[in-house]
C-alpha cells in the first residue's frame, strides 16, 4: 500500500484484521464503515477539532536527544583483567579478593552509570519572550531522577550566548526525586541571543564513568534598546507651512497619486503599480499625495568612521537608544514614525503608527551594527522615497559635514529636517561641533547638541520586565506597585 505525506489536520484510522475493535486516536473521527474484509484499510478524514491546549509533558517527552557514556580511565579494566589472568594461572586468595573488590566496584559503577543515563532528565523553563536592556530574565530548571540510583554530583552547563548571564550549576539529586532551582539575570546588551543548548554531566561515586546528556534545543531572546523619557527636544513639524498634525490613522491617504517611484524595501505592497512594474520589469509603487500629517522619518547614522567612544559609552549605543526613545515618543503623540539606517544591513521601515510599529522599530534597532556606508550615501539613496511633507530626524556624530550637501535636495522637496548632533567632548573626542552647527543654522535647519549625560542616567536602563516594585503602607503592609507583565513559564525542553 502506498503511503503519502498528509497535512497535519488530516487524520488516519488504521484497522487491522483480527482486532476486535479499531483503536483510533481520541481526536480522530469514527470510521465511515466497519468493513474489515481487507487486511489493512486506511480511512482519511479531515479533522475539524481544535488543537487542545498545551499541557505539561510527561517525563518521557523531555528525554535528551543525545546521550553519551564515557569510561574515564582504562586502568581499572586492565587491572581486573590482569587479576583474572593471574588467578587462573596462579590461584591465590589475595588475587581473588582483589578481583572481587575491583570487579564488583566496576560492575556497580557501570550499572550506576546506565541508570543515570536512562533516569536523569532536565526540564528548563523561561519567562518573557523579549526584554529591554536593563530587564531581568528568569529561568527555572528542574533536574529529575527517575531511577533508584542517586546522582551524587550533577553539573549543568549552559551554552547560552547572552553576555554576563550565568546559569550553570553543580548540584545533585537523590533517587526517585527532583531538584528545582531558579536563575535570574539582567540584560546588559541589546541584540538577539540564544538560550541553550544545555549539557548535563553526572557520574558514579567511584569516578569510573561520566554520563553526558546534551539538550540541543535553543530559543531566541530579543533584547531591545532601552526607551527613555526624553527632555523637550523640538522636532520641526512637516506639513504645509510647518503645520503638521498628529495623524489619526497611519493608512490615511488622499486619492490623488503624485508620482510613481521604484519600490523600496518596507513599502506597502498595496501601493505597487503593477502596470508600470510589468512594463519595466521592476517593482514600482504609487506615491500618494499625503495629508499634512508630518510623518517622522528617523535617520540613524551607523557609519563606523563617524562613531566616537567605546562600548556602552559610544555614540553608536547612544544613537540607538535615542532613536528608540524618539520613535516611542512620536508614536505616543499619535505620529506615524519610520526608521532608516544602514550599518551592515539596510533597515527601512515606512512610517506607521501603533504598538506593532513600535515593536518593529525596537527589534530592528536591537540588531543594527556599524557599517561602511556613510550618512550622505544613505540620504542620497533615500531621497526618491520622500514626499513634500515629511519630518526628518537625523541622528549623527559626523562632524565633517559632507552629509549636509545631501540634505539640500530634501529641503528643496519640502522635507523639514531636525538634526540631533552628539557633543564630541562628552564622548572623549577633541573635535569641535561649532562649525557644523553654524552651517546648519545658516541653512535654517534645527540642530540640537546631545551630550552623553543626556542618556547616561540611572533611568537609562529602565527595564522592568521580571522586577517587582512595592509600596509600604503606614500599617506596614507591602502592596505591589509594579509586577512583571507575563509571569507564565515557557517550556524550552
Amino acid at each position: 500500500m502506498d503511503c503519502n505525506i498528509l497535512p497535519q489536520k488530516w487524520s488516519i484510522v488504521v484497522y487491522c484484521k483480527g482486532k476486535s475493535k479499531p483503536r483510533p486516536s481520541p481526536l480522530l473521527f469514527k470510521p465511515e464503515s466497519n468493513n474489515r474484509s481487507h487486511t489493512a484499510c486506511c480511512v482519511v478524514r479531515k479533522a475539524s477539532v481544535a488543537t487542545p491546549p498545551a499541557t505539561k509533558s510527561p517525563m518521557k517527552s523531555i528525554r535528551p536527544v543525545i546521550t553519551h557514556r564515557k569510561l574515564n580511565s582504562r586502568l581499572w579494566p586492565i587491572l581486573v583483567g590482569l587479576l583474572l589472568v593471574a588467578q587462573l594461572i596462579v590461584p591465590y586468595q589475595g588475587w581473588f579478593m582483589l578481583l572481587v573488590g575491583l570487579g564488583g566496584s566496576w560492575l556497580i559503577a557501570y550499572r550506576w552509570a546506565i541508570a543515570l543515563e536512562r533516569g536523569l532528565m532536565l526540564e528548563r523553563e523561561r519567562r518573557f519572550g523579549w526584554a529591554q536592556v536593563g530587564d531581568n530574565i528568569e529561568e527555572r530548571f528542574t533536574l529529575i531522577n527517575d531511577s533508584f540510583w542517586p546522582a551524587l554530583w550533577v553539573e549543568v552547563t549552559d551554552h547560552s550566548t547572552m553576555p554576563d548571564y550565568l546559569s550553570s550549576r553543580v548540584t545533585g539529586v537523590g533517587g526517585w526525586s527532583r531538584n528545582r532551582w531558579q536563575v535570574q539575570g539582567r540584560c546588559q546588551q541589546r541584540g538577539v541571543f540564544t538560550i541553550g543548548p544545555t549539557s548535563v554531566y553526572a557520574g558514579d561515586p567511584f569516578g569510573l564513568y561520566t554520563v553526558e546528556l546534551f539538550y540541543p534545543t535553543t530559543t531566541a531572546l530579543t533584547v531591545t534598546p532601552a526607551v527613555l523619557p526624553l527632555p523637550a527636544i523640538t522636532v520641526a513639524a512637516g506639513g504645509h507651512n510647518e503645520g503638521g498634525r498628529a495623524r489619526s490613522s497611519p493608512w490615511e491617504r488622499t486619492v490623488s497619486v503624485s508620482n510613481i517611484r521604484a519600490y523600496t524595501p518596507g513599502d506597502n505592497l498595496n501601493s505597487i503599480h503593477w502596470k508600470t512594474s510589468a512594463r519595466r520589469n521592476k517593482l514600482y509603487v504609487r506615491q500618494f499625495e499625503s495629508m499634512p500629517s508630518g510623518d517622522w522619518w528617523v535617520f540613524l547614522d551607523l557609519a563606523a568612521q563617524a562613531q566616537m567612544g567605546q562600548g556602552y559609552n559610544s555614540t553608536e549605543e547612544h544613537g540607538v537608544m535615542l532613536a528608540a526613545s524618539l520613535a516611542d515618543k512620536g508614536l505616543r503623540l499619535g505620529q506615524a514614525v519610520g526608521l532608516v539606517a544602514q550599518g551592515q544591513e539596510l533597515v527601512w521601515l515606512s512610517p506607521y503608527g501603533g504598538d506593532t510599529q513600535r515593536q518593529k522599530i525596537l527589534q530592528a534597532l536591537a540588531l543594527v551594527k556599524p557599517g561602511e556606508h556613510s550618512l550622505a550615501e544613505l540620504l542620497y539613496r533615500a531621497r526618491p522615497a520622500f514626499g513634500r511633507l515629511a519630518s526628518l530626524i537625523i541622528i549623527t556624530a559626523d562632524l565633517e559635514g559632507a552629509w549636509v550637501e545631501a540634505v539640500l535636495p530634501l529641503l528643496r522637496r519640502g522635507a523639514v529636517p531636525t538634526v540631533l548632533l552628539f557633543e564630541p567632548h562628552s564622548f572623549g573626542s577633541t573635535a569641535e561641533a561649532a562649525p557644523i552647527q553654524a552651517m546648519l543654522t545658516h541653512l535654517g535647519i534645527t540642530c540640537h547638541l546631545i551630550p552623553r549625560e543626556l542618556l547616561d542616567r540611572p533611568e537609562a536602563r529602565p527595564g522592568h520586565e521580571g522586577e517587582w516594585e512595592w509600596r509600604i503602607t503606614p500599617s506596614g503592609r507591602a502592596i505591589p506597585r509594579h509586577q512583571p507583565r507575563d509571569q507564565t513559564w515557557k517550556r524550552l525542553y
